[in-house]
């Protein structure tokens, strides 16, 4: 009887510890609790005339993402900071399945080595300079070539059996633009991910990224028939002036692709990633050298890759979303699912359970553990629920209301669209809301 007593007394606890910790995950995820800034105006953001807006700075801004600090300066607010995470943790997948080796490097520059690779003048105005209390230069990171480069000549002089080396970093940078503009595009601090390598091969290879966009910066040409793509200033430099055709309307010269021929089509472009080789740039300045095959000192041929992390966030919510809705990539939306249940009071009101149910079954699931949102709410209709969580562009919405009270339930599932402000909208019951939603993350 005593055992039994005890026994019973342990299941107590142990279902209670899991009610506590179902209600303390409803708490952390529910809508109430997320912190971010009331929706305002652009005019209200403290955002003055003058500057330069585009819609991922308007929408960032209005929505609570992002909030101003200073010109060229933003706060990151949590659903912006996981955003931001996800896409740091594609880009370490993406690493390691490269074997590079993820580093950090101080913001805090010695100003000696920016002047011994001679940059520390030739960066102009850009670059953030300041002294500490013994009068040494610094500089805030504008980059980090002469940091990983001077990091590596410091371990000796290796092999060439063990290259090439690979090393990475996912660091905020600082620029002092002369018009910061655009938000995220093109602040005074921003998140870049820069890959060095270090090899026995050289060359002067240079790749830039692009997301085309209207206010993109970069005036680029693009073949809609094989895919070739080039900034103006190689197209203008190497491509064939196209015969005119008599019938066409041209604003700007016609050039002729060099893969197929086809004519160019220009569009704008915002930069995300640029790849360079450095060659002995920087290892002949700093002597960072290995042992080659016959045994005898080279300096290292270098590479740069390098991702505008913060603005590949800000250019993606500026080609995928509409003038009034964000749209994410799925991978990198701040929450997978948004659950909204009805409002208190309303005659649907009974379902609230049933959203109660599905938060905790669907954050079962592996792939969505952590990534639902209980819009708990209840004081707001599920209309003005709804058309908020469309706004910040959750890739799903779930809704329960009074379709499940009928004897065979029925849940409303929403899906963003990018481009699209209109949900694209279906009524599942239990099983296939599961199914479908397993199905997707495959």
């Amino acid at each position: 009887m005593v055992a039994m007593k005890l026994r019973l007394s342990l299941l107590q606890e142990v279902v209670g510890h899991v009610k506590r910790q179902h209600a303390v995950l409803i708490s952390a995820n529910s809508m109430s609790n997320l912190f971010h800034t009331r929706l305002v105006s652009l005019a209200a953001s403290n955002t003055k005339p003058s500057e330069a807006t585009c819609k991922s700075q308007k929408l960032m801004l209005e929505l609570g993402l992002i909030a101003p600090s200073s010109p060229g300066c933003f706060h990151y607010l949590p659903s912006t900071v996981r955003s931001l995470t996800k896409l740091n943790q594609l880009i370490d997948k993406a690493m390691v399945a490269v074997n590079a080796q993820k580093i950090e490097v101080p913001i805090l520059s010695s100003g000696e080595l920016w002047k011994t690779s001679g940059r520390w003048m030739d960066m102009g105005a850009e670059l953030f300079r300041l002294k500490d209390r013994h009068e040494a230069d610094y500089c805030l990171g504008a980059t980090h070539e002469e940091a990983v480069t001077k990091l590596v000549a410091s371990q000796g002089v290796g092999s060439y059996k063990s290259l090439p080396l690979r090393l990475y970093q996912i660091t905020k940078k600082f620029r002092d633009e002369r018009k910061a503009r655009y938000g995220l595009l093109r602040g005074k601090e921003f998140y870049m991910k820069v890959l060095g390598t270090t090899g026995n091969i050289g060359g002067s290879e240079s790749h830039e990224f692009h997301f085309p966009a209207a206010i993109g910066e970069d005036r680029l040409y693009v073949c809609e028939s094989c895919g070739y793509g080039a900034n103006e200033e190689l197209v203008t430099g190497t491509a064939n002036v196209c015969r005119p055709d008599s019938t066409a309307d041209y604003s700007r010269t016609p050039f002729c692709c060099p893969g197929c021929n086809e004519i160019l089509t220009f569009t704008p472009g915002i930069e995300v990633g640029h790849t360079f080789l450095l060659g002995k740039k920087y290892s002949s300045i700093f002597k960072a050298e290995f042992l080659n095959s016959k045994g005898k000192p080279e300096f290292f041929h270098m590479g740069c890759y390098g991702l505008g992390v913060s603005r590949i966030l800000a250019a993606a919510v500026e080609v995928l979303s509409t003038a009034t809705a964000i749209r994410w990539p799925k991978l990198i939306a701040p929450y997978q699912i948004c659950i909204i249940p009805p409002k208190a009071g309303s005659k649907e009101e009974g379902a609230g359970n049933m959203a109660d149910h599905l938060f905790q079954h669907l954050s079962s699931l592996p792939h969505l553990q952590g990534d639902i949102v209980l819009d708990d709410r209840n004081h707001m209709t599920i209309g003005r629920r709804l058309k908020e969580a469309n706004r910040l562009g959750f890739p799903y919405i779930i809704v329960c209301g009074k379709k499940a009270l009928q004897d065979i339930p029925l849940i409303e599932l929403h899906t963003c669209l990018s481009h699209d402000d209109v949900l694209q909208s279906k009524c599942l019951t239990h099983s296939e809301l599961f199914q479908h939603l397993q199905q997707d993350s495959s």
